[in-house]
């Protein structure tokens, strides 16, 4: 396996961790609150969130950076006025 690919499996083990920890955390704290049970139920939906986030991270993620790359590009291709 190439380092390249590795940066990339691991930045998005590691970006799912943090996003998924905040975003899950946040929201229930919004519409729960801090009742008895939080941080079991934070940790459980924390972890359904990582489980269906990094999927989506490795296959999504490389097809959405090659249209944002296109895009880029064609727009610098553009003449200018």
């Amino acid at each position: 396996m190439n380092t390249h690919f590795k940066r990339k499996i691991i930045f998005a083990l590691s970006m799912g961790v943090v996003t998924t920890g905040l975003i899950s955390f946040t929201l229930l704290a919004l519409n729960l609150g801090f009742s008895k049970g939080f941080v079991l139920t934070w940790l459980r939906s924390w972890s359904i969130a990582y489980l269906i986030v990094i999927p989506a991270i490795l296959l999504i993620g490389p097809r959405l950076q090659a249209q944002i790359d296109r895009v880029i590009r064609d727009a610098e291709e553009q003449p200018s006025m």
